[in-house]
């Protein structure tokens, strides 16, 4: 039994705007009609694998639900409550796995590679299989196309019945040393996707850093099932080293095993990433959504909304979307996590929030705001229900568009139909339903002193919010 470990906890920073905290990239749909998350689980789809385990944070966890219930994988969705890195992620879904199962083999993936030859990518993981089923720790190394100075390398040692032996792990080099790799052969890049038995990783990550290993145990025994979700126990996981399966066990283990993967591999880091592997014009120019370009070439534009008109531009990156602006050299676009640090310092809501936000019930969009008052757009799933909530600063008004809602305010219970509004006084409870067969959609016009979304008292709320 193959069975997928899905890590989408990534904040993919260096796609912003259209990568927020709150929304990263796993969630978006960059080179296809599917999220990458989704599409990491359809390049599986002629495999024989087991329903996936899918790590993620709290904050994400209704848009790892949703997603995977559109494309009708759940599986199990573990709820990592800080951040500590990959080692004690995988660890967490090896012990999953075989509270469920007899020992399966794990296939680690990231929730935000794009893989452009998904039948090379599934012929390289079907032959690692007996590597990782005699008990071998596998991992993957991309052929380089490049001297690229942004990730790892994995040396490739002598030929085995299976892959290759592993020579050495060596850090992300200067773009002299990449060219020398790339001259030399025999290195690869560093994918960060692995296959091995969840005991095998179990054991190596016990004898090397136990401390990581008794942490996971402890925190994993006193987790909670809650929804569809397993929550990790807070306080104990929070004790955790923070390291990466490459410094805990990887390089320690005599037991690596490394197979080449030649199958247009990307991590999509970068906006020049997602230059590189998208389709471009007779200019170079590499153009997603609505742009009219004049003498421009080698460029990126990337508009979610309107017309983005472009004139003379050579190697640049222009990103829009509904709430901000992104222009940059293409050789400079890594620096965006700069600008993601000082929004963050800021306090900027940019840096967390797109205008348009996504919760369990559906959706808002932020339309106008002013001093005392803010206008939402608000989308609701049919069958799907707000809290029952109240607020202390601030009053709404409701005007239905289109679809039927059913608004609690106080004791009184209304229906309310397209045209049709309600008003919801300051302090007084109140919840609204979609119970019908299409989408909810109304306009909120809210009016106080105070607009904020921690404005919200919460007494009762399906989705384990209260």
């Amino acid at each position: 039994m193959l069975i997928p470990v899905i890590l989408a906890g990534g904040s993919g920073t260096r796609l912003w705007p259209l990568s927020r905290a709150r929304y990263p990239k796993q969630f978006l749909s960059l080179t296809e009609e599917k999220t990458m998350l989704q599409a990491t689980i359809a390049r599986l789809a002629d495999m024989d694998t087991d329903a996936p385990i899918t790590l993620c944070n709290e904050a994400n966890r209704f848009l790892v639900a949703e997603q995977l219930l559109e494309y009708g994988q759940l599986g199990q969705i573990i709820l990592e409550p800080v951040s500590r890195n990959t080692a004690p992620a995988i660890a967490l879904a090896a012990m999953a796995a075989q509270a469920e199962h007899n020992d399966p083999l794990l296939l680690v993936l990231a929730a935000d590679h794009d893989i452009q030859d998904p039948q090379a990518f599934q012929q390289v993981l079907t032959a690692a299989i007996p590597a990782a089923s005699s008990g071998k720790l596998v991992t993957f190394g991309i052929v380089p196309t490049c001297p690229h100075t942004g990730y790892g390398y994995i040396q490739q040692g002598k030929p085995l019945d299976e892959g290759y032996s592993v020579s050495q792990f060596v850090e992300k080099p200067d773009q002299a040393t990449a060219q020398d790799y790339l001259n030399t052969g025999g290195y690869l890049w560093n994918s960060g996707m692995f296959m091995f038995r969840a005991s095998r990783y179990l054991e190596e990550l016990a004898q090397h850093r136990p401390a990581i290993y008794e942490v996971c145990q402890a925190a994993f025994q006193n987790s909670r099932e809650d929804l569809d979700f397993i929550r990790i126990q807070d306080e104990i996981f929070s004790q955790c080293p923070d390291e990466s399966i490459d410094y805990a066990v990887m390089e320690h283990t005599t037991d690596t095993v490394v197979f080449p993967l030649d199958a247009g591999w990307s991590d999509i880091g970068s906006w020049s990433s997602l230059w590189d592997i998208h389709p471009k014009d007779k200019n170079g120019n590499a153009v997603i959504g609505d742009a009219l370009l004049h003498e421009s070439q080698n460029s990126l534009v990337y508009s979610q909304h309107r017309l983005i008109a472009t004139i003379g531009l050579d190697n640049m990156v222009v990103v829009d979307t509904k709430d901000a602006i992104l222009i940059a050299r293409k050789d400079k676009v890594q620096d965006v996590k700069t600008v993601v640090e000082q929004l963050k310092t800021r306090g900027r809501a940019e840096f967390e929030y797109h205008r348009e936000v996504y919760r369990p019930w559906g959706n808002y969009d932020s339309i106008d705001h002013g001093g005392r008052y803010q206008v939402k757009h608000i989308t609701v799933k049919p069958g799907a229900k707000l809290s029952l909530q109240m607020h202390h600063h601030r009053a709404e008004h409701w005007v239905v568009v289109s679809g039927t809602a059913k608004v609690t305010i106080g004791d009184q219970e209304i229906l309310l139909t397209e045209n049709q509004s309600s008003y919801i006084p300051l302090g007084v409870v109140h919840a609204l339903e979609n119970p019908g067969k299409i989408p909810l959609e109304l306009i909120e016009i809210q009016s106080g002193p105070y607009l904020g979304e921690d404005d919200i008292i919460r007494f009762e709320d399906r989705y384990g919010r209260s």
